[in-house]
């Protein structure tokens, strides 16, 4: 990993069920932001997000081709990643708590 610095891929559940997936280096900047409207059009209008499932990459270009494969994913497989464990939970919460 560059720097140790983890790039995860993520998904979020909209208010609305419909579930948004996409890639940053700090999850809770990232989620606080698209639940402040300053995240991706897609959820300005869904709020509030909340994180159903994160996972660690390498580096931002191993994080790209993740998010592409996760978005071609049907909604069943996506909800079957975040049964599958793939929650980020109260073993996990350390990338959560320490962002720049």
């Amino acid at each position: 990993m560059e720097g140790d610095r983890c790039c995860f891929v993520y998904m979020v559940q909209c208010a609305d069920g419909s579930l948004y997936t996409g890639w940053t280096t700090c999850l809770a900047r990232r989620v606080a932001a698209h639940n402040a409207g300053r995240g991706a059009k897609y959820t300005r209008s869904r709020r509030p997000v909340c994180l159903v499932w994160a996972e660690c990459q390498p580096d931002p270009s191993a994080a790209l081709r993740r998010e592409a494969a996760v978005k071609r994913l049907s909604r069943e497989q996506k909800l079957a990643l975040v049964e599958a464990g793939g929650v980020v939970g109260e073993e996990r919460q350390e990338p959560l708590q320490q962002c720049p």
